[in-house]
């Protein structure tokens, strides 16, 4: 007897930072479950040949791009999903910086606030908009992309990993405010995981096998693997489940 769980259709999903890596892989699933999915990234071209790909294999998706450090595009795009769509019914916050990878005395000063106007007040501010939106259609699951840093700190990534404790507490603060909406909001802490974003840490071959070292898994992470506690979150198959923040790493914050 099949379930019907995980199904997402008559969905409308917002997939931040969706233009690669594990936005590209949440992206993806959660169209292949049914929803239609809107992918979200700072550029357009990017953001287009997800939705292609995701059109191409039989699914429902559309562009639009949004770089949430910038106010006036965080309301555009949710403008355009209550123009369009009139509801949401899942916010993936995903996208995300990381610009400085150094000691944390050498911080700039512009990649500090990069990194907290993405990191910090880009989510706050679309968690804020979507949950409004999903109040007014009768709720609606958010996810945050953490990371295990939010839990302890990575080397020389000092203000990176301080934005990522801060998402751990948005999640809950948001989670304790909006359930009486039936809006719930949960947490991905991503371990270590082969992307483009993560490519200082596999540059640096001392760091990595450190990493790997202490992974009872021995091995890093693929962004797919990453989409699968997503569509969990997002789904009726967590239905009783908010202010969550569930770790998948290979077992490395055991």
């Amino acid at each position: 007897m099949s379930t019907k769980l995980f199904d997402l259709n008559g969905k409308i999903a917002l997939v931040t930072g969706a233009s690669r890596g594990i936005g590209e892989e949440i992206a993806k699933l959660l169209a292949e479950q049914g929803a239609h999915v809107i992918v979200s990234s700072r550029k357009i071209d990017d953001c287009q040949t997800v939705a292609d790909a995701i059109k191409a294999d039989g699914g429902s998706a559309e562009a639009f791009a949004c770089h949430i450090g910038e106010m006036a595009q965080i309301e555009a795009v949710f403008g355009h999903i209550k123009d369009t769509h009139g509801k949401l019914d899942i916010l993936v916050n995903n996208a995300a910086a990381n610009p400085y990878f150094g000691h944390i005395l050498d911080t700039p000063v512009s990649a500090f606030d990069k990194t907290v106007d993405v990191n910090l007040r880009g989510y706050f501010y679309m968690s804020v908009e979507g949950a409004k939106l999903m109040k007014e259609n009768g709720g609606g699951a958010i996810v945050n992309t953490a990371s295990i840093n939010g839990l302890s700190p990575g080397n020389m990534q000092g203000i990176y990993s301080i934005s990522k404790a801060a998402v751990i507490s948005m999640t809950k603060s948001f989670a304790m405010e909006c359930a009486e909406f039936n809006v719930r909001v949960n947490a991905l802490l991503p371990g270590l995981t082969k992307t483009k974003f993560a490519g200082a840490l596999f540059q640096q071959e001392e760091i990595y096998k450190s990493a790997i070292a202490q992974i009872p898994m021995h091995r890093h992470a693929e962004p797919k693997e990453m989409a699968g506690t997503v569509l969990y979150l997002v789904s009726d198959a967590s239905s009783y489940v908010t202010g969550e923040c569930v770790v998948v790493d290979g077992g490395f914050t055991i």
